[in-house]
């Protein structure tokens, strides 16, 4: 595994759906993700931080999404869909992906925050390319597959505290 060092340059992908999700359903609190992003970047370089999130026409999520912006997180935003049948989807794995991806070539490190498993061929991707793959996730929820496919897993569960508002 290569090892951190502080001129690595870092991009931080958050899948903020699934980050929303497991603190709620975990611990019914926030993440705070102004300590998330000093984590993840650990006093390396950082070259972008994106935050992915999903517009659900909340009252409040206009704020979140500029909090976002005013922590240093660039925000991805997609619309929810609602199909005929009333059921609803909105799903950005394939976006994130993309970009870290695209970012590979102009970083040393991909933090990745999600417990998705659908992550893991990514990672392994990034590995083969020379790219740190690092994961932030909550233990409990984290995919296995994905925590194995990494060069390190941060388990924010144990460190609530600092990680939750």
């Amino acid at each position: 595994m290569p090892p951190i060092h502080d001129d690595q340059r870092v991009a931080v992908i958050a899948d903020s759906q699934n980050l929303y999700h497991t603190a709620h359903s975990l611990y019914s609190r926030n993440l705070d993700y102004t300590e998330l992003l000093d984590a993840a970047v650990d006093d390396r370089e950082l070259v972008r931080a994106i935050a992915y999130v999903i517009r659900a026409d909340s009252p409040s999520e206009e704020d979140f999404f500029e909090a976002l912006r005013d922590i240093g997180f660039e925000t991805k935003i997609k619309d929810i869909k609602t199909f005929a049948d009333g059921s609803q989807k909105a799903n950005w794995d394939l976006g994130m992906c993309l970009d870290a991806v695209t970012l590979a070539s102009k970083v040393d490190a991909v933090v990745l925050c999600s417990g998705d498993g659908d992550f893991e061929r990514l990672c392994y991707h990034l590995r083969h390319e020379g790219v740190r793959t690092e994961v932030f996730g909550f233990g409990s929820s984290t995919a296995e597959e994905l925590v194995d496919a990494a060069d390190s897993f941060v388990d924010m569960s144990e460190n609530e505290e600092r990680f939750l508002l």
